[in-house]
């Protein structure tokens, strides 16, 4: 079991954290979330899941306790992500996207996330959210057009 651990945590650890990161957007609640959910796959008899399975199952529970941490977070202040950071990313344009992103409301910046940060399909993406797929291109189409408002992008029509 903890050869599976180790290589779920290498193969899968930086996307669960990048979620939590892109939900939570605190650096310590998403270190906290990432090893409660690496926790809870240690307590679960999962070593016979394949890769999609367990991408899948990840993904859930990483939503799950986010939604939890939330919850949890009505009751004490959070400084935003901007704060906490102390380097200024390399990428000057990428960093005022993600900031941007950062803006967004949750129910778009998820699947924004999800989407071009972690490539998945919007198929998937409706599968992790319990949303149509519909339903999650409308959104990824509404985050662009508040993406492409909040930076200052031009009108192609």
């Amino acid at each position: 079991m903890e050869q599976f651990l180790s290589h779920a945590m290498k193969e899968h650890g930086d996307m669960v954290y990048r979620l939590a990161l892109c939900r939570l957007q605190n650096i310590s609640d998403s270190e906290d979330v990432y090893q409660e959910v690496f926790l809870a796959l240690f307590r679960q008899k999962a070593q016979d899941w394949d890769r999609d399975r367990l991408t899948f199952w990840l993904i859930r529970t990483t939503l799950n306790r986010c939604a939890d941490v939330g919850r949890f977070r009505l009751r004490r202040p959070v400084l935003p992500l901007s704060d906490l950071l102390k380097a200024p990313p390399p990428d000057e344009e990428a960093a005022a996207l993600w900031e941007a992103v950062a803006r967004l409301p949750l129910r778009f910046r998820t699947p924004i996330h999800l989407h071009y940060g972690e490539g998945y399909s919007t198929e998937e993406i409706g599968a992790m959210l319990n949303l149509p797929p519909s339903t999650v291109r409308t959104r990824l189409y509404r985050a662009r057009q508040k993406l492409k408002d909040l930076l200052g992008g031009y009108d192609d029509e």
